[in-house]
């Protein structure tokens, strides 16, 4: 019987066009098509679709960096064993590649860590950059899988508990869960310094620099001296 490396939808997700306009909702504020269902396995759908067809469905939401999808990791991790492939952090929530982006030109080639299929620099010790180039790892070579497992689930909660302990405002989560727009966000590596293809340098929001001032101790007074 022939093992079940990665699950019926995964390859229709990686293929579906995100981000235009939804024809049953044109006209409302929030119609961008940037919802899938891992029930249905159908066209991208938009957030009032969500919740007149699929209210009681797995939907998880697609989002964009620099005109690339991206899903949070939260949100992924439940459906998906995503070990292998380099996560960064977009405003406080960790995220990860649906597919491979084009190399950029001022790219540093021969890094310490790069993808197996694109040979793409990555940031950490990762095999892929993207899910994509994990599925076409899983087809060439067949030493991972995304089915989770037993241990996978219980990694995933313990990994759910430290997400939460790092996110310190609830402002922030609601106002991400708002944003529909194309904006470009921060990349950051967890804890690290990156290199963003325009050459601006971000540093990650999960671990804020130390402060460079101290408290400094007063000298000791002096008593003026007395007159004659």
């Amino acid at each position: 019987m022939e093992r079940i490396l990665a699950p019926p939808w995964l390859e229709a997700l990686l293929s579906t066009a995100f981000f235009t306009v939804c024809g049953a909702h044109r006209d409302a504020p929030r119609s961008e098509c940037n919802m899938y269902c891992l029930d249905c396995h159908g066209a991208a759908f938009c957030f009032y679709c969500r919740s007149s067809r699929h209210k009681d469905h797995i939907v998880i939401q697609i989002r964009r960096s620099s005109y690339h999808d991206v899903v949070r990791v939260v949100e992924i991790q439940k459906a998906l064993d995503i070990s292998g492939v380099q996560t960064y952090v977009i405003n406080s929530a960790r995220v990860l590649f649906l597919n491979e982006r084009p190399q950029p030109r001022t790219a540093v080639k021969g890094g310490p860590h790069v993808c197996e299929i694109c040979a793409r620099s990555l940031l950490d010790p990762f095999r892929y950059c993207s899910l994509g180039c994990k599925l076409v790892g899983i087809k060439k070579n067949g030493d991972a899988n995304f089915i989770l497992s037993a241990k996978n689930e219980g990694e995933v909660g313990n990994r759910e508990g430290m997400a939460r302990r790092r996110i310190t405002s609830s402002k922030q989560i609601k106002e991400e869960e708002e944003d529909q727009g194309e904006e470009e966000e921060e990349i950051v590596s967890e804890g690290k310094l990156i290199k963003q293809e325009n050459g601006k340098m971000y540093q990650s929001t999960l671990c804020p620099p130390h402060s460079t001032s101290s408290r400094r101790r007063k000298g000791i007074p002096h008593r003026a001296p007395l007159g004659p």
